[in-house]
Formats: structure tokens, sequence, C-alpha cells
């Protein structure tokens, strides 16, 4: 079943600074549906690892609850200014400049997307970030129906990492039929 094709204002205004500034790898509006859908499920404090643009942000603004704030960050400081604007109007998202270990001080979330090749590689770093029986959001996988995964023609080493890991129950979600997002929760 396809999704709706309309987007939430926010979603709309980051896509447009997206597009500006000639950054193609946004948050899919499968894996943002999915973000949104999630963070109406969590309450506190919700994450994102690599602002980007801002689209996976605006998509978990889309969703919160009331009581709880989003807190991002991103590397490019120009870059993080510009999405801090879009998002000036709401007081409960929170855009920072700096390295995805600056969100640390802002811990423990109970909903965090990670979208930089770091710390999706490092499980034992990001599983510290998360409350008990929080959520972390991994994208940019494509689909697979065997085990272990194979992408590539190669076991998909980082996927398989998640999947196993005994301090998550994980599962791969094909989000498209060329995507899927590992959702897991801390136990």
């Amino acid at each position: 079943m396809s999704a709706p094709t309309e987007v939430p204002d926010g979603v709309r205004k980051a896509l447009a600074l997206s597009g500006e500034q000639g950054y193609l790898r946004s948050s899919r509006n499968e894996t943002g549906r999915l973000l949104a859908t999630l963070a109406a499920s969590r309450s506190g404090t919700l994450a994102e690892l690599g602002t980007g643009c801002g689209v996976g942000t605006a998509w978990l603004a889309s969703g919160k609850h009331d009581d709880a704030r989003v807190v991002t960050v991103e590397i490019e400081p120009t870059l993080a200014e510009r999405v801090r604007d879009l998002f000036a109007g709401e007081s409960d998202v929170e855009v920072i400049a700096g390295d995805w270990t600056t969100l640390a001080t802002y811990a423990p979330f109970s909903l965090l997307f990670v979208d930089v090749r770091d710390a999706k590689e490092s499980p034992d770093s990001v599983a510290d970030l998360i409350e008990p029986g929080g959520m972390i959001v991994l994208d940019d996988f494509t689909p697979s129906t065997t085990w272990p995964p194979i992408f590539d023609g190669r076991v998909d080493v980082l996927r398989e990492t998640w999947l196993t890991d005994e301090r998550f129950t994980a599962v791969d979600v094909m989000v498209a039929p060329d995507a899927s997002v590992i959702v897991a929760t801390r136990r």
C-alpha cells in the first residue's frame, strides 16, 4: 500500500532547504512516517544524530506529544543554523551544532534516530544514550530476505550486529521495496 503523498508543513520546509542545499540524502518519506509514528508513542526527549537539513527532525516533531521535546545535532555549524531557523517558532525543538557525541549530555532518550555512519557503527556508545524501553531507529538499509542479511553479495555485518545485540530487541522493517530500517528497543 502506498503512503499518503502529503507531508507535514515542517517536513515540506525541511525538504525545500534540502533541495536548496543540494542535499540528496535526506530521510525518505517512508522512514519519516515511521519516525512520526514512533514519536507519537514516546514521551520525554526524542533525539536525532545527524540533522542534515532537518527532514528527520521535522518528522519527529510532527508526531511527538506536546510534553515531548526533540534535540538534534549537526556537525556543520552553518547548516545547523539554517535548520535552527526552520524550527525558530518551536520551543520544544533544539538544534545543536556539534559532533554526534555532543548529545550525550542530553541523554537518556526515549527515541533516538541515528543517521550518522560512525554512530551506527558504534552500538556500545549509542546504547548508553537510550533509556530502558527506549527505541533506536537506524535507516538506509536495503531489504534482505536472508539470514544472515546479505548486501552486495556479503554478510551485512552492521545490520547483523544490531539485530543480534543482546541489549536490544530489534527488527528489520521494510519501509519501501528498496529501503528498510532497524528498530531496536533497549531491554
